[in-house]
């Protein structure tokens, strides 16, 4: 019994005449030619997408984004790589009609079409809803971390440079006291030695002038945190550890996982892009309700009530900040949990059968408070328990609690809905991030790095739409759309 065996290097081989006949119909770089020719890139923005009278005649801009989107489908992203792969790879060879651009020309592309490469990740969205590829019912809104081009000891807050200046004063004046018994000494090692410490010395103080200039700017600027690879980027926790990031917000569609909508900020926390994610999504689908998940980190009652006014029913768990034991509560005081009100009294009913009446209104933090307070506290056996003011128990109400009981009772009568979330938001960050391995980022700057994200974007939904319609399908679909003529 034999191997099979390969043909012979020396062999002489009769290739195909044509580079398309490597090229099957099924092969996603036929959609992908053909959607980037369907585009207006002059309309888009693109630079030379209309040439100019005089000049070296540059590339034109649908190669080398045909380039890229090739690239981010195969995680094939740098500009080094991309080179390399048009001189070898047969899709990009037919992709580029054997163009072979240098990676400085593919880096510079990328880095000054940030915002027409934006657009084109709208147009495959707008493509994918007239293909009814979104279902336009439910969403869920997520973010994740992606690590910045920045290390975390190239990124100061007040706290560190302080600390950092500290210890270059404290090592400055140990080698200090040691030049000064040194000079009690007069060996000619101990020369040396004074020469290593006046050199350490030197470099401490350079680095004590450099840290404190920084301290300066960053007084100066009012931010929290300073970056010096990457301004843009922040220190952010990222899988339970500090690391110098952006975060990316996602909004996913519930019918096909499709991202409906991204956005790339440098703020840690989530909690002021529930209503701005879910009012873009509302937008883009064209429905006059929808029905919007998220997790914890997105609850917030000024954001929770925008959606509530522009028809958007929000399922968001709220973060519990207190325990039970053996079904009562365990704290002392009784938190406002443990008073139940009565909206048809507009009063609270406390633990002892008491009322809790309606005193005023006040502000707090720019919302309009509503006072309720005890009137039978004094003689109350729970009163020490409960509360130690002369007054009796007081509590506070916002002015559209309503808005949040009525989603508390939503959450917890949708269990199934609401854990969909997990399986719905954290798919493409799952796919982007561990099978991709797009868990960071190339470009430095906010503006380039949202650029970035849109063409990863593009990816995803591409492969997406892809694997639930096929390449014909899309190719179909987009002969069908109307299109703008290439211009080459």
């Amino acid at each position: 019994m034999l191997y099979i065996e390969g043909v012979a290097r020396n062999q002489i081989i009769l290739f195909p005449e044509k580079i398309d006949d490597y090229i099957t119909e099924e092969n996603p770089v036929q959609f992908l030619d053909a959607f980037v020719d369907s585009l207006d890139l002059r309309a888009l923005g693109f630079n030379h997408a209309q040439l100019g009278e005089t000049g070296r005649p540059p590339y034109h801009p649908a190669d080398i984004l045909k380039l890229y989107l090739w690239g981010y489908l195969n995680r094939v992203r740098s500009s080094r790589s991309l080179e390399k792969e048009s001189h070898r790879n047969l899709e990009v060879m037919w992709l580029l009609k054997k163009l072979a651009p240098d990676f400085k020309t593919i880096a510079d592309f990328r880095k000054d079409n940030k915002e027409a490469i934006k657009k084109v990740c709208r147009e495959f969205t707008l493509l994918c809803k007239h293909l009814e590829l979104f279902g336009g019912e439910l969403i869920a809104i997520d973010s994740s971390k992606f690590r910045a081009v920045n290390s975390k000891k190239r990124n100061f807050n007040r706290a560190k440079l302080e600390k950092r200046i500290r210890e270059i004063e404290e090592s400055i004046e140990r080698y200090l006291r040691e030049l000064e018994d040194n000079d009690d000494k007069e060996a000619s090692v101990q020369v040396v030695k004074a020469e290593e410490l006046k050199a350490k010395l030197q470099w401490l103080k350079e680095k004590g002038e450099e840290y404190r200039a920084l301290l300066k700017r960053l007084i100066d600027s009012g931010e929290s945190q300073i970056s010096l690879t990457d301004p843009d980027s922040r220190a952010m926790v990222n899988n339970q550890r500090v690391e110098v990031c952006y975060n990316v917000q996602a909004t996913v569609d519930g019918k096909n996982k499709l991202i409906l909508d991204h956005e790339v900020t440098n703020e840690g926390t989530d909690y002021d892009y529930l209503s701005k994610m879910a009012l873009r999504a509302k937008e883009t689908l064209g429905v006059e309700k929808l029905e919007v998940l998220a997790d914890k980190g997105y609850y917030d009652a000024e954001e929770i009530k925008k959606c509530v006014d522009k028809g958007i029913i929000p399922y968001i768990p709220e973060k519990e900040s207190h325990k039970y034991a053996g079904g009562d509560f365990a704290e002392i005081p009784f938190p406002e949990k443990a008073f139940r009100y009565a909206r048809e009294r507009d009063c609270y009913i406390c633990r002892g059968g008491s009322e809790l009446t309606f005193r005023g209104k006040w502000g707090q933090h720019g919302r309009i408070m509503k006072i309720y307070q005890g009137e039978k506290c004094p003689g109350c056996a729970l009163r020490s328990r409960c509360t130690t003011h002369p007054r009796g128990r007081t509590i506070s109400r916002w002015e559209y609690e309503e808005i949040l009981e009525d989603m508390r009772q939503r959450v917890e009568t949708n269990t199934t809905k609401v854990k969909t979330r997990q399986w719905l938001s954290e798919h493409p960050f799952g796919t982007i991030k561990r099978t991709w391995n797009h868990g960071y980022m190339l470009m430095k700057g906010l503006d380039k790095v949202r650029g970035e994200a849109s063409l990863t974007v593009i990816a995803y939904n591409m492969k997406r739409a892809i694997n639930i319609l096929g390449v014909q399908g899309l190719m179909s679909a987009v002969r069908r759309c109307p299109a703008a003529v290439p211009s080459y």
